[in-house]
């Protein structure tokens, strides 16, 4: 999953960063309005992360454009804790509101929420392709025995359960699994495949051929 961080705060940006990207998320950062709205505008996210005090456009307008251009979930990060603020950031097109200081779990499960709500699928719990995908504990069994999987694969798999029984073509994958700063190989994608068949049997991801893969 591809998350977006807009916040001027160097230190908590990075630091939220970081934490994502420890567990499996690919994340691309903005320290300001302008370039939180240039990104939002040309790159597609699973779940924005937004600062409302913001240098140059300011959170609140800029979940006004966000809002204008699509149903990316939002998740509004802010000092601001007034009852009106909420209000208004909930009323603007923000799917939830978590006040600072915040606990990094409670970060993460408002994150897993937005992206199961994001994908309408509202149980933690997926079962797909002879396997049990538990968004909470980000993990995979198949028969009671639990899968080892690397966070990429991880996310690929989640990705893929996600959007079961639907063909998710490469380019959606690229876009979905990486963040801009990540050095991208062609047949990356083709090895992390490779890799959960090993796993989880062959047939667990199905290639269809010029279009994409799925799980059935």
């Amino acid at each position: 999953m591809r998350l977006l961080v807009i916040e001027d705060e160097p230190d908590l940006r990075s630091g939220i960063a970081r934490s994502l990207r420890d567990e499996g998320y690919a994340v691309d950062m903005a320290a300001d309005g302008e370039e939180g709205l240039f990104k939002a505008e040309n790159w597609t996210y699973d779940v924005i992360l937004l600062d409302i005090m913001l240098p140059r456009v300011d959170g609140w307008e800029l979940l006004r454009r966000i809002r204008r251009r699509g149903t990316t979930p939002v998740l509004m990060l802010t000092a601001r804790d007034t009852v009106p603020d909420r209000v208004r950031g909930l009323d603007g097109g923000a799917d939830d509101y978590l006040t600072k200081p915040f606990s990094l779990e409670e970060l993460l499960a408002r994150v897993r929420a937005l992206i199961r709500r994001g994908a309408g699928r509202p149980s933690p719990v997926i079962e797909a392709g002879g396997a049990v995908i538990d968004l909470n504990a980000r993990s995979v069994t198949r028969q009671g025995e639990r899968i080892p999987l690397t966070p990429r694969e991880y996310a690929l798999v989640e990705y893929l359960a996600l959007h079961r029984g639907k063909v998710v073509s490469r380019t959606e994958l690229y876009d979905h699994l990486f963040g801009d700063d990540e050095d991208t190989m062609s047949n990356l994608l083709d090895v992390h495949v490779s890799n959960i068949r090993k796993k989880l049997g062959h047939d667990f991801i199905q290639t269809r051929r010029g279009h994409g893969y799925c799980i059935e």
